[in-house]
C-alpha cells in the first residue's frame, strides 16, 4: 500500500509518517519502481503501536526505545515498566503542576471583579513578582517546547 493508505490504515499522518521514517522511529520502506513507498502489514503494525505509544504521553526518544523493545525478542519486561514508570511520574508531576496553576489561577478568578474597571488581579499577578519572601501564584518556569516534526516529500 502507499503512504496515504498507511496513513489512513494506521490513524498517522502521511507527514508524520515521512517524519517518524526520517529521525530512525521506524525504518523506511523499499519503494516501488516509480519511487512511491510501499507498505506492508507489519509496517501499519508498528506505526499503529507509535500512535497510541505517542497517544500515552510518551516523547519521540521514549517511543524509539519502545519501539526496539518491542521487536527485541529478547528483552525484559523490567526494562519496559521502568520506561513506563518514569514516564508516568513525570506525567504525575506535572498533574501536580497543573493542579498549582488551577488553583492559583482560580484564586485570581474568583478576586477579579470582572467589571468596567480596569483594575484586574489576572493582569497584576502576570505582570508583577511576588512579594519578598512570598512565593509567585503562577509558575515562573517555562515549559519545554515541542520540536514540530519537518515534513518530507514522498
Amino acid at each position: 500500500m502507499n503512504i496515504g493508505q498507511a496513513a489512513n490504515a494506521s490513524g498517522v499522518s502521511a507527514k508524520m509518517i515521512r517524519h517518524y521514517e526520517s529521525i530512525g522511529v521506524i525504518p523506511r520502506p523499499p519503494r516501488s519502481e516509480s519511487g512511491y513507498r510501499r507498505y506492508e502489514a507489519a509496517d501499519i503494525t508498528r506505526l499503529t503501536f507509535v500512535r497510541r505509544a505517542r497517544a500515552a504521553g510518551f516523547d519521540t526518544a521514549d517511543i524509539r526505545k519502545l519501539v526496539s523493545l518491542w521487536q527485541d525478542q529478547r528483552r525484559t519486561a523490567r526494562d519496559v515498566k521502568r520506561l513506563a514508570q518514569t514516564h508516568l511520574a513525570g506525567i504525575e508531576a506535572r498533574i501536580e503542576e497543573l493542579r498549582a496553576v488551577a488553583g492559583a489561577l482560580s484564586h485570581l478568578v474568583a478576586h477579579c471583579h470582572g467589571g468596567d474597571r480596569p483594575e484586574c488581579p489576572i493582569l497584576e499577578s502576570l505582570a508583577h513578582e511576588a512579594a519578598v519572601g512570598e512565593p509567585h501564584p503562577l509558575p515562573d518556569r517555562p515549559r519545554p517546547r515541542r520540536q514540530a516534526p519537518r515534513g518530507r516529500s514522498a
